[in-house]
């Protein structure tokens, strides 16, 4: 008889069923206390298996609800704590309650008895399942024969099912399923397709292992028919396949003009070749080697023609502006012009996606009349994809570099390593760190590839490299190349990019005309601003293609003849913007700060929210600002604490007061030290209560001493100050040189005040007489309209302010 109350033992990776004997271990120190008491008592156990089998502790949760009363039969303690039990099957049982989870699980349990049936399919599908077992233990070595004659012995189906699901290979899920089937029918049913299954898996194993070993034997009795016939030919002297093999290998040798080293290395290769039989591996490994080294180009090159006026006809029809870049390619070629045996700079153009790196690349190559080849770095994170693999590993390669140059098939093309700043690192080595051989002018006359393994003269070789940044690039890698920055284009410079080559160029790719398609100024503008955002160009050139496959389509369709696009017309084909410019606040509002950023697409405007509500002096920054940003933010917040009596605020206000400075967007990462300037004229404007002029906007790193510091991009965010309608704008006096990049018709349009301190800011911005005592801001570009007096008094005239002065007017 069954105790309607059991203790409860989770098991491992274990099913028991009903009749069945065998052995458990018990470790887990709860289990063993179990163990102890029903040894004691009655000896009746309930074994439940466990859902998670790693789960280390279990819970009433992590059981299944059916498993399997049990006797103890047998115990043994082992010196380490465990013990063994040896159990016997008595019933399947349901577990419908635990009543203890310490220092044990015990639980309410209810014997299911399997409903009796005698009916004919049963026992069909016990004939099956014996003759699938037999099968299984004939084919499978886990299998002793005495399972089998226990099998037949059975005369219960319901015995007999358990029976073949505790000795058949299948996961714990489908032993559970199996003692969860009370059905005698059903779970035979089951037991079938799992026998057959397994039985399958056993007979495909068995036909894989025939085919491995026939596959074996046939290798084995190549190898000896080819030892055989080497010994034959070798007692015959007579081998005239290899031999015409070596000897054109060998004239090839002799006719080419390589280095002493290359060459040793080449014709000791080549005995070693003429003495191995062509039947074993290092055969194979030494031909290809050799012609590696008759392919590369140890004696070609490119004669060059430098013409530097037509080289800068060139550089002026493939792109246009990069002025500063066109100038220092053609100060190197007309230096090369005079003197051929100068090294070449290794130049690195940096700029953002689409500004025309690689194109410059090209134009290069067409300047000087070398071969072009690219290679792109990124996500190269293999030091051996630069410097090639070792000979002694299967299917090695030269590197990239050599592979290039036998690509070129000169000596001395342009390499273009783009995406240089993507290189990574990992155990294999760094890619990085194996450039600075490649691009060292004192130490790529001998660079030594792996493969190769002998000296290999890149001094003749042109090498550009690419990248979007340069913070990613290792300090000693960078050290070795010339940076020349390609700033983003500017939206009068995309305009004349695309009337001048992306109209063009679509034209041809979609076989038009020119007079089949037209696209006015208006509506390539309106493309710039509303359907892209970008520092280059190649979305705008992926619109314009979506403009000349639209006029395709009509011409091809017979709707039109020819298709003119202007304004109004670029919805129509492109649909509703996708993009749309900040533009200037339309009234001054307090707490309210302009300030101006760059991003990847370009310069863009910023604001700045502060606001001061009742506490105790803390600060909250909200918007997914970056570390640089906080600590601007903390910068204000000292600033505008120790700035309060000249300011007019309470000396103590900040401990009466909190403050939340907020960016709008924030669902954009923002980082930089550029709003320094932004946030503390926001902060002192909702401490005053004076809004900030709305045509205003500013940028700036700021001290703890309230100094201005000069930031970068000053050229992209007058553009976005232009672009958004500002007509003032606050620079660091520092970044006074950096006007000159910035177009005439944005300094002719836009007054630029250089600040030196933040006072100055303040000053200008709210209006707040007498702070920049001493100090007087210098003005740049046209004279300001009178600022707006709304919401505050008119401030004073600018007495004793310096004349302002124009540029380029």
């Amino acid at each position: 008889m069954i105790p309607e109350n059991l203790p409860i033992l989770p098991l491992r990776d274990m099913v028991l069923y009903p009749e069945i004997v065998a052995p458990v271990m018990v470790g887990r120190e709860s289990s063993k206390r179990l163990v102890d008491e029903a040894v004691a008592g009655n000896k009746t156990i309930g074994l439940v298996a466990l859902r998670d089998p790693e789960i280390e502790d279990p819970t009433a949760t992590d059981l299944y609800s059916f498993g399997t009363a049990a006797r103890i039969v047998q115990m043994l303690r082992f010196p380490d704590g465990t013990i063994r039990i040896v159990v016997e099957g008595l019933a399947r049982i349901r577990l419908t309650k635990i009543t203890a989870t310490s220092p044990y699980f015990r639980g309410d349990v209810e014997v299911v008895t399997p409903p009796q049936s005698e009916s004919p399919k049963i026992d069909a599908l016990v004939r099956n399942v014996l003759a699938s077992f037999q099968q299984m233990v004939e084919m499978a070595p886990y299998i002793p024969d005495q399972l089998f004659v226990a099998a037949i012995n059975i005369s219960e189906p319901d015995n007999l099912a358990d029976f073949m699901a505790s000795n058949v290979n299948i996961s714990i899920e489908e032993r559970q399923e199996l003692l969860e089937t009370t059905d005698v029918e059903s779970r035979l049913e089951k037991l079938v397709r799992i026998i057959n299954r397994e039985l399958a898996i056993l007979q495909m194993g068995s036909k894989i292992q025939e085919e491995v070993q026939s596959e074996m034997e046939q290798g084995q009795r190549e190898f000896l028919l080819r030892k055989q016939l080497e010994i034959i030919r070798r007692e015959l002297g007579d081998s005239p396949d290899e031999k015409a093999e070596v000897d054109e290998l060998r004239e090839q040798l002799e006719s080419l003009v390589m280095p002493d080293d290359a060459r040793k290395e080449a014709e000791r290769e080549l005995g070693r070749l003429e003495r191995i039989p062509s039947a074993s591996p290092e055969h194979a490994v030494i031909r290809s080697y050799l012609d590696w080294m008759l392919a590369f180009p140890w004696d070609k090159s490119t004669p060059e023609e430098i013409d530097v006026n037509k080289a800068a006809k060139i550089l002026d029809a493939d792109h246009y502006d990069l002025e500063k870049v066109k100038d220092r390619i053609l100060e190197y070629l007309a230096v090369k012009q005079l003197s051929s045996e100068i090294r070449g700079p290794i130049l690195c153009f940096v700029g953002p996606p689409g500004v025309g790196k690689t194109s410059l690349g090209k134009s290069i190559a067409k300047a000087t009349g070398r071969e072009f080849v690219r290679l792109s770095l990124g996500g190269v994170r293999d030091e051996a994809e630069i410097r090639g693999h070792r000979r002694t590993y299967i299917g090695s390669m030269p590197g990239r570099i050599v592979q290039a140059l036998r690509r070129a098939g000169t000596i001395n093309p342009v390499v273009m390593l783009d995406e240089i700043d993507k290189l990574g690192a990992d155990f294999r080595g760094d890619p990085a760190a194996a450039l600075l051989e490649v691009l060292d002018p004192e130490q790529n006359r001998s660079f030594r590839d792996h493969y190769l393994d002998v000296p290999v003269d890149l001094s003749r070789v042109l090498f550009i490299t690419t990248a979007n940044v340069l913070d990613t690039i290792p300090p000693a890698l960078l050290d070795r190349m010339e940076v020349l920055p390609l700033p983003g284009y500017t939206e009068p410079d995309k305009l004349q990019i695309a009337k001048r080559f992306l109209i063009g160029r679509q034209r041809s790719e979609h076989g038009l005309k020119a007079s089949q398609l037209t696209i006015t100024d208006a509506a390539i503008r309106r493309v710039i601003e509303n359907y892209t955002r970008e520092a280059g160009v190649r979305n705008l050139e992926r619109e314009i293609a979506t403009l000349a496959r639209k006029a395709a389509r009509a011409i091809a369709s017979k709707e039109r003849r020819k298709v003119t696009i202007d304004e109004r017309q670029v919805p129509k084909f492109l649909g509703k913007r996708k993009f749309q410019h900040t533009v200037a606040e339309e009234a001054d509002e307090v707490g309210l700060a302009t300030g101006l950023a760059v991003t990847g697409a370009g310069g863009d405007v910023l604001f700045v929210e502060a606001s001061l509500v009742p506490g105790k002096g803390g600060l909250t920054l909200t918007g997914q600002l970056g570390q640089v940003m906080q600590e601007s933010a903390r910068a204000a917040f000292t600033y505008a604490r120790s700035r309060a009596d000249a300011l007019g605020a309470e000396a103590d206000w900040w401990e009466k007061f909190d403050v939340h400075i907020h960016v709008p967007a924030g669902a954009i990462p923002k980082d930089g030290p550029s709003a320094g300037v932004t946030m503390t004229t926001a902060l002192v404007s909702a401490l005053t209560g004076k809004p900030i002029r709305k045509t205003v906007g500013m940028t700036g790193e700021v001290t703890l001493r309230g100094k201005v510091l000069p930031v970068g991009g000053i050229k992209e965010k007058l553009l976005a100050a232009h672009r958004a309608g500002l007509e003032t704008v606050l620079l660091p006096r520092d970044n006074e040189v950096d006007l000159d990049d910035v177009p005439e018709f944005v300094i002719r349009n836009t007054e630029i005040v250089l600040v030196r301190h933040v006072d100055e800011v303040v000053q200008e911005a709210l209006g707040i007489k007498g702070l920049a005592k001493g100090r007087g801001p210098r003005r740049v570009g046209k004279k300001p309209k009178a600022p707006s007096t709304r919401g505050r008094s008119a401030p004073k005239s600018r007495k004793g302010s310096p004349q302002r002065r124009r540029k380029g007017a």
